[in-house]
């Protein structure tokens, strides 16, 4: 239990002084029908043994199974040096950097964290990290809405992913932003360009570009790109950083636009168009492949990156180089987005914090592995998949679906109950997949079906041994 300093005698006067019943009257705006009440699932309080059994049996739960589910969380090697280095005290305890002389390490890492992460997206500026990637994509929404200015509806293609997208809306649905849902084209997993074409000049804020999508499926950046400039809307690339390494960078999406169209509204948007910038306006996704392990769902940071025309618009901190009187280096945040503490509603964001410590981590993966290293990350996942998907197309029962080029997911169509299969493959000891049914019923039985860096000769035989079975 918390110390609370208060005595009871305390709390009379102080609520007598404000002239308040008790403390429940402190919140009586709140409707009844939105009080939780008592928490009756949670037990009565344990002591130190019970409490170290309890977690001892509970842990004991997770079975070593062979993962193929990604499906937006990914099963990647992570160096044992990162997390040695990353829980030592000096990072581990490291937060906020409010005062910048007694947190040069902190803010360094930070510094170091933008200029990797800009540098793999091709982008002009990091901010220092969100809460995930879901949210880093609600955040770049409400970021391209308000520097377009004029219009509050947003394209969103339906092969992004479905948490992404539940997300998403849910934190701007409330801010009268109409996020607009793009079907996909059933035989190659990609946006629908027809269907795309449909908004073809009317008033848009954005497009989000996946690459590559929920299906693992690649899309064609650079005709989204140039379409969404063509509407005089922002471009926000979704992606994933590890893919990176080997496709071409959000920032070099499409090429300059030799005249650029006048566009409604005034300000950072119009600067981006008339400077012949090509590329993503807005990059964000989930920092999770570089150094974050699974734990059951996290937690895993958010990275966000813009073109310089847009900076003041990106929420969260960005990290400053400078020297300081003597001439030596230093670091400060230069520009944070923080003012929501005071505007409320007014605030570029109400983002208060960022995933420090997945930052560290990350930082220090990427710094470890480098370019070369994350480039062969990347070619031995992409290689795995193509692997596993040749083995496949020799199962009675399986079809693999969508005819484009893939990365290291692929979708299966099953001919018996997805979620049946996918439970007969577990009590094999394999994870067979993600059960796509409940959110994309015209594919039927069908499953994402993810392989990594990780997966042995050995593991991809497994699965289509413990596949047969399960189909049989």
């Amino acid at each position: 239990m918390p110390f609370i300093p208060h005595t009871e005698q305390d709390i009379a006067a102080m609520l007598a002084s404000i002239g308040a019943k008790n403390i429940d009257a402190l919140f009586d705006e709140i409707p009844a029908a939105l009080r939780s009440g008592k928490l009756i699932a949670v037990g009565a309080g344990l002591n130190e043994m019970q409490v170290s059994r309890l977690m001892h049996e509970r842990a004991a739960q997770d079975n070593q199974h062979l993962n193929f589910i990604g499906a937006g969380a990914y099963e990647h090697h992570i160096p044992a040096a990162v997390w040695e280095i990353a829980t030592r005290g000096e990072y581990y305890t490291a937060y906020t950097p409010y005062q910048a002389e007694a947190s040069q390490g902190t803010l360094q890492t930070l510094y170091e964290y933008q200029t990797m992460i800009a540098s793999l997206t091709g982008m002009d500026a990091s901010n220092a990290s969100l809460y995930d990637g879901a949210s880093g994509l609600a955040e770049a929404i409400l970021m391209a809405v308000r520097s377009h200015k004029s219009s509050r509806r947003v394209l969103i293609p339906a092969s992004i992913s479905p948490l992404y997208r539940s997300v998403a809306r849910s934190i701007v649905s409330l801010q009268n932003i109409d996020l607009v849902e793009i079907p996909f084209d059933i035989a190659t997993g990609t946006t629908d360009l027809n269907a795309l074409q449909q908004h073809a000049g009317s008033d848009i804020a954005a497009l989000v570009i996946p690459q590559p999508n929920f299906f693992g499926a690649l899309e064609d950046v650079d005709t989204l790109t140039d379409w969404a400039h063509a509407q005089n809307a922002l471009a926000i690339g979704l992606v994933n950083p590890l893919t990176l390494a080997l496709l071409k960078a959000p920032g070099s999406w499409s090429a300059p636009h030799p005249n650029p169209l006048p566009l409604a509204g005034e300000g950072a948007i119009e600067s981006l168009r008339e400077s012949k910038i090509s590329g993503a306006d807005i990059a964000v996704g989930d920092g999770q492949p570089l150094g974050a392990p699974l734990s059951s769902g996290g937690p895993y940071f958010g990275f966000m990156c813009c073109k310089q025309a847009l900076v003041r618009q990106m929420p969260g901190r960005i990290i400053g180089r400078t020297v300081d009187l003597d001439g030596k280096p230093g670091f400060t945040l230069t520009l944070q987005a923080r003012e929501q503490h005071i505007r409320r509603a007014k605030a570029t964001s109400n983002i208060c914090s960022n995933q420090g410590l997945m930052v560290s981590a990350a930082t220090i993966h990427m710094a470890l592995l480098g370019a070369d290293g994350l480039h062969r990350v990347a070619a031995a996942s992409h290689a795995n998949t193509q692997a596993l998907t040749e083995k496949l197309r020799a199962v009675p029962g399986v079809k693999l679906m969508f005819n484009s080029p893939r990365f290291h997911e692929a979708v299966l169509q099953l001919s018996k109950p997805a979620g049946a299969v996918l439970a007969k493959m577990e009590a094999q000891g394999v994870l067979g997949g993600y059960n796509l049914s409940a959110h994309y019923p015209q594919l039927g039985d069908a499953i994402l079906v993810c392989a990594t860096e990780t997966k042995t000769k050995a593991d991809l035989q497994r699965y289509i041994d413990t596949l047969k079975l399960a189909l049989n």
